[in-house]
């Protein structure tokens, strides 16, 4: 029996009847030359052999009354794969667009807390990528955020999957032990328990807090964010505060972002229905373009999301005159935590380049932005946020942050959107004889952000899964092409040949 962390249980919290906080991958599948091979059928053999190894799947809730404590987990009595394993298809003709749509209605569905909380759906019925190629198959699956983050997930895909054709089951497989759930008055027992150590805990946190604010009053981007909030107060507070205060117009400070995300047709309170789109990108050409520019492919995927938003937007004609922020998040993931299968991850916010003119100027502009992004969450204490998020009493916190929640659909967004950059594996992946070609990620969205773009890249490609609100963003395969179509244009910009910007 293993307890969620503080992180992990707000993933949990925080859902409500029209946000859900799964996370998905779709892979997809090339089929075999064997005429025996059965997409289905080879899915749930292939997990079924594979459960000793796939500790997140086999672990279901047990709550503690009253919101006492955080929830636990136990490897689960009643397990039943084919509740988990389902079967579907996309309609004729199978192409990429029909996948999507699919693939938008079964995310937009909370996930059953009485079963482990994960769902795999085995697609058939793809149409070749190409005119005479191999079939295709998909498979879409959606693990719960409570249970793993997006650096966790590649960890996982890669023990469900093999690195070569037709492998041998491993040893030992299937085999695990069940738990029986603990009783009412154990689980209180702990909560009394880790009611006594929660004060501690929270001494030390806050110690080690204060040695990370402190680094933080050196460092430049920090100090200039400081600035920025004193220069932005007004009435008698701001003239007191700002008495004296004296800056250099043409002073050349950090590209930070603004202190109210500007407004946006996905910056609204989200439905319960969800559109995805995904496109993909020669991953090799685009650390060419990076090498070239020198600039990380961090740096190209950001250029590429303002770029995408920047044409979007300019074709609605409603492009705010202030750059557009998104939410990045960060692992912290160093590769010798005790506990893998746990959320490791805390965020930092950066400007986008939306109101650049020009894609290597854009290029240069996340370049900058993410630099400064990187520099005040190394100097606050952004690494503390697992720890932190498990210190106030449990019943509280949940209060609280469905209050934050509801609170958030009627204020202003506090960044546009969400943009992630996942690496995954770096040679192919195979279920029996089926080659996997595609990795893509399918993330979550919530009040009041409608939009989530993230980035996936597997052997040679960059899969990009763009996931919004059904009602915020109807057309949102067009702003997935208006992303894709920017790379052509950063790419020309890069090698010196005619700028092809609007």
């Amino acid at each position: 029996m293993k307890q969620l962390s503080g992180l992990d249980s707000a993933f949990l919290d925080l859902e409500d009847d029209h946000q859900f906080l799964h996370v998905s991958q779709l892979l997809i599948l090339q089929r075999p030359d064997d005429p025996d091979f059965a997409p289905y059928p080879a899915w749930r053999r292939q997990l079924a052999d594979r459960l000793h190894q796939l500790e997140p799947l086999r672990r279901r809730l047990v709550p503690v009354p009253f919101g006492l404590d955080h929830p636990y987990w136990i490897e689960d009595p009643d397990f039943d794969l084919d509740f988990h394993v389902r079967h579907s298809a996309v309609p004729p003709p199978g192409s990429d667009d029909d996948l999507d749509e699919l693939v938008g209605r079964l995310v937009a569905a909370p996930m059953d807390r009485d079963h482990p909380l994960w769902v795999s759906h085995v697609i058939e019925g793809l149409a070749p990528e190409e005119e005479g190629g191999a079939e295709r198959f998909a498979i879409l699956t959606m693990i719960h955020h409570s249970t793993i983050d997006g650096a966790a997930g590649a960890d996982l895909l890669e023990l469900m999957l093999d690195d070569v054709p037709d492998a041998e089951p491993p040893a030992h497989a299937g085999q695990w032990r069940a738990e029986e759930p603990p009783s009412t008055a154990q689980v209180l027992a702990r909560a009394a328990a880790n009611g006594v150590r929660r004060p501690a805990r929270g001494l030390l946190l806050a110690a080690r807090a204060g040695q990370e604010v402190a680094r933080a009053s050196r460092n430049p981007a920090v100090i200039d964010l400081a600035d920025r909030v004193r220069g932005s107060l007004r009435g008698p507070l701001g003239s007191l505060l700002n008495a004296g205060r004296e800056r250099d117009p043409d002073q050349d400070v950090p590209r930070l972002p603004p202190l109210v995300a500007p407004p946006t047709p996905f910056n609204r309170p989200v439905s319960r229905y969800r559109r995805f789109a995904h496109r993909a990108l020669p991953l090799a050409e685009v650390k060419a373009v990076g090498k070239h520019a020198d600039a990380t492919i961090n740096d190209v995927v950001v250029a590429l999301c303002a770029g995408g938003l920047r044409r979007w937007l300019l074709g609605r004609g409603e492009l705010p005159d202030a750059p557009l922020t998104a939410m990045i998040p960060v692992s912290l993931r160093e590769g010798d935590e005790d506990e893998v299968w746990t959320n490791r991850v805390s965020a930092t916010v950066a400007a986008l380049p939306t109101d650049v003119d020009g894609p290597l100027a854009r290029l240069h502009a996340a370049h900058d932005a993410l630099r400064v992004a990187k520099q005040v969450f190394a100097a606050l204490p952004g690494d503390l946020t697992p720890d932190a998020a498990g210190l106030g009493v449990p019943a509280t916190v949940t209060a609280v942050s469905r209050a934050l929640s509801r609170w958030s659909s009627v204020t202003p967004a506090p960044f546009n959107t969400v943009v992630s950059n996942v690496p995954g594996p770096r040679e192919p992946l195979w279920l029996g004889g089926a080659r996997m070609t595609h990795y893509i990620p399918v993330s979550a969205i919530a009040d009041p952000v409608g939009l989530n773009i993230t980035v996936q890249s597997y052997v040679d490609q960059l899969d990009i899964g763009l996931l919004g609100c059904a009602g915020l963003l109807p057309d949102l395969p067009d702003l997935a092409d208006a992303v894709a179509e920017e790379f052509p244009a950063l790419r020309a910009a890069v090698e010196g040949t005619e700028d092809t910007e609007e």
